[in-house]
């Protein structure tokens, strides 16, 4: 078969699925992207440019919109000259969200196309609004519509939709759903597996930090507060009065990719610093920024207690996998992240805006191993069951693929 993938920051959502194809020796794969100096064994990787981007000044309604719109051009007139040079798949997969696939019915009007659907704006259940400290303003509503034009456009473009989670699926209007295949993007639960032997080295620590030392872990793309960083810093002096020994490693950038920005100048972590300031002891407080993927899963497979905080947002892959690695989870009581969480039982679920809880809970999870010895084997069971790459995700996008080729090009697992 030949395959066209369409993501902006390769591999994306693909990560998994592009190499399995690949792997399998027969198919012929392009991956169309902006992200440069990417490259995947057995696919080829063509970089394309947004055709334009909104002027600095654009009106902000249509901005959205407008980058939408050169994104999707610049990715069409890149698909017509794969196609003049003989390139025509058999399907293509790609992500909605930043108008990538809107024109592709032009150069390719008789191939199906397989759409991701992430995130549909609402004014109620998600990010907007949800903080106190950040409320949403008498014109947050035109804003969100305005964003929601890029799904509404590409789900004509598409023969069929794909959203990982039932959450994210009902924030999408109900036409949207009869028109979506509803499947995770796939955990590889078989590497993914807790190590009991594994360690990590620290330059400031004498020896390495194992699975008998009291070690906290957070992660996140980037220390925001979407992502409740705010949240879990101020857990941390309850956190370290109970748990004088507790080592927290902190993962993540420093940057924003989900609402407001801190005004700060060291960002929201130099912000939160400055508020807690004496009230914690940082020596003991780890910021490890962004790591290899490899050092990134011996930190989870040491960690005693792991917390995931999240407004109600896009489930992180990080979430699944610490599971999978059989961690104790803390986290955030919020309805994206209950669908993979059931209290007591895969994982420990905390009121997002109580820092006194969370401490509370993670203290308990140190000081008592034993009690919460049952979530760890647990939430993995969970996850190979629910979330599985290879025995549960697979067969199901190979599946929606093959329902939309003729028989002759269908793939076979």
């Amino acid at each position: 078969m030949k395959i066209l993938f369409v993501h902006q920051n390769m591999p994306g959502q693909y990560r998994e699925l592009a190499p399995w194809l690949a792997a399998q020796g027969q198919h012929e794969i392009v991956f169309l992207t902006q992200r440069e100096g990417v490259q995947l064994k057995g696919i080829k990787t063509v970089v394309y440019k947004p055709f334009r981007t909104p002027e600095q000044d654009a009106f902000g309604l249509s901005k959205d919109w407008e980058a939408a719109a050169g994104t999707g051009l610049g990715a069409a007139l890149a698909a017509r000259q794969l196609k003049a040079e003989g390139f025509t798949p058999d399907i293509i997969i790609g992500h909605t969200g930043w108008g990538e696939l809107m024109f592709m019915k032009d150069p390719y009007p008789d191939v199906p196309v397989i759409g991701f659907f992430e995130y549909f704006y609402r004014t109620t259940g998600g990010l907007v609004g949800f903080d106190p400290e950040n409320p949403a303003n008498d014109q947050a509503y035109f804003f969100a519509e305005a964003r929601n034009s890029v799904p509404y456009a590409s789900i004509e473009q598409v023969d069929l939709g794909h959203v990982p989670t039932a959450w994210q699926r009902d924030r999408f209007p109900e036409s949207f759903h009869s028109r979506m295949y509803l499947c995770h993007d796939g955990i590889r639960t078989d590497t993914l597996r807790p190590d009991p032997q594994a360690s990590v080295s620290l330059g400031r620590l004498e020896r390495p930090l194992t699975r008998e030392d009291e070690v906290v872990t957070y992660i996140a793309r980037n220390m925001e507060r979407a992502r409740g960083f705010h949240i879990m810093m101020r857990a941390l002096p309850r956190i370290q009065a109970q748990r004088p020994d507790a080592r927290i490693l902190m993962i993540g950038g420093n940057e924003t990719s989900y609402g407001a920005e801190s005004k700060h100048p060291a960002g929201l972590r130099g912000e939160m610093e400055d508020e807690l300031g004496g009230s914690v002891d940082w020596s003991r407080v780890h910021f490890l920024g962004r790591v290899p993927y490899a050092d990134l899963t011996r930190i989870i497979q040491i960690s005693r207690c792991h917390i995931y905080l999240t407004m109600p947002f896009v489930l992180s892959w990080s979430l699944l996998e610490s599971m999978a690695m059989q961690a104790t989870v803390v986290a955030a009581d919020v309805a994206p992240v209950r669908e993979a969480i059931s209290h007591g039982e895969t994982g420990l679920l905390v009121d997002f805006f109580s820092p006194e809880k969370l401490a509370d809970q993670v203290a308990d999870v140190l000081a008592n191993p034993g009690d919460y010895a049952h979530i760890g084997p647990n939430a993995r069971a969970h996850v190979v069951e629910k979330y599985d790459f290879l025995s549960r995700c697979l067969p199901e996008h190979i599946a929606r693929i093959n329902d939309l080729v003729p028989e002759a090009r269908r793939i076979k697992i």
